[in-house]
């Protein structure tokens, strides 16, 4: 079995900057999504308070995953979204063990 990494960030917005946060999320998903090692990528939104939302990744390998922070689409974006936290993000990086479909 490959031994991915998950990677959780947790963001809490403005309530008026979630549709801000959805369009910096629409143009910049396909373009993440063909980065090298990423497997998939997911917005997920609290369905008791919808200005939580969680961006969920898997990536082939922790360097693919550092590859991506350290390019200019992850500062560019990250630029465009922090503005609109209503707290601090927060993220984990999670290595996979066991997965049964």
């Amino acid at each position: 079995m490959k031994k991915t990494i998950h990677r959780w960030v947790e963001m809490q917005f403005q309530p008026d900057k979630i549709e801000a946060f959805l369009q910096v999320f629409e143009e910049s998903k396909e373009k993440i999504r063909a980065r090298s090692g990423c497997l998939s990528l997911q917005l997920i939104q609290d369905s008791e308070q919808p200005n939580i939302l969680c961006t969920s990744s898997v990536w082939e390998s922790i360097e693919h995953l550092n590859s991506y922070r350290d390019s200019e689409l992850f500062q560019a974006t990250w630029a465009r979204t922090k503005p609109l936290f209503a707290q601090k993000a927060k993220a984990k990086t999670f290595k996979l063990i066991d997965w049964q479909p």
